[in-house]
């Protein structure tokens, strides 16, 4: 998938925005507390907070910063914010080649796209459940925006373990119930993601050379599992083998679960776990 003309780098006008209104670079990480399965009800409505970044932009690393804020100390009451950080690859041809991009997260915010009507793709975005797109450093934008996410019909998700576990592959098993009505239509998808927190880069070259970036949530595998049914008569249950790659910090992994409507591309659910409990 290509992006349409004006979409890269070179349309810099929401960039500058972000540069101007982001909020400050914390320094130092942030480690969101293991979840079990249990504890996934105590934790508030879950909203998912996806941002597209890359480490080629100078106005990303104030919103990466925003997305550690948010994860580590959940200021929406009532509100589990699930993060997944997404880093696009167009920026790579612009001195600095981003480790944890992907062309499938620039595909990914296209789609995202044009089911909101945005005129343009740029960095930093954040996607709020799929729903409302916005400048990805704008705290208090992003607390309005996950607030009001919250208080939409949202199905009941779990993910837990099933006792299935190797060095290289994990089993999860995933429980969804009470799935909203769908627009005639429409339909809904299972996605399931591994992300990674407590990343940290070395800037070498490009806009925030000679930088350290921090990261959290970052989207290591993202990928649509399978079409759910439009009508759930009875819970629905799936396992699912989930690799995982050497190089990744199994201390710091996550399991990130979501249902999404496919054409508006709404979340309708979420869940997290992590790796080790």
């Amino acid at each position: 998938m290509t992006l349409d003309k004006g979409e890269r780098p070179a349309s810099r006008s929401a960039v500058a925005l972000a540069a101007v209104l982001g909020v400050a670079w914390v320094v130092g990480g942030a480690v969101w507390p293991a979840q079990s399965a249990s504890r996934q009800e105590e934790l508030g409505t879950p909203v998912l907070v996806e941002l597209f970044t890359s480490e080629g932009c100078s106005s990303c690393p104030p919103a990466d910063a925003l997305l550690i804020r948010l994860e580590a100390e959940q200021p929406v009451p009532g509100v589990q914010i699930i993060g997944l950080s997404e880093h696009v690859d167009y920026w790579n041809g612009l001195g600095w080649r981003d480790p944890f991009s992907s062309v499938a997260f620039t595909e990914r915010q296209e789609i995202y796209r044009r089911a909101l009507g945005e005129p343009a793709n740029y960095t930093p975005q954040m996607v709020v459940d799929g729903r409302t797109a916005l400048v990805g450093s704008l705290e208090a934008d992003a607390r309005q925006t996950i607030a009001r996410a919250a208080a939409s019909q949202k199905a009941e998700m779990r993910v837990q373990w099933t006792g299935a576990r190797a060095s290289d592959v994990l089993t999860i098993r995933i429980r969804i119930a009470s799935l909203p009505e769908l627009p005639d239509g429409e339909s809904a998808e299972l996605w399931l993601a591994v992300t990674e927190t407590g990343l940290a880069t070395n800037v070498l070259r490009g806009e925030n050379a000679r930088r350290r970036l921090r990261h959290t949530a970052v989207a290591r595998r993202l990928e649509r599992v399978e079409r759910l049914p439009a009508v759930m008569a009875r819970p629905y249950e799936t396992d699912i083998a989930v690799p995982l790659e050497p190089s990744w910090n199994r201390e710091l992994l996550r399991v990130v679960g979501f249902i999404q409507e496919a054409a508006s591309r709404k979340v309708l659910g979420a869940a997290q776990l992590s790796l080790i409990p």
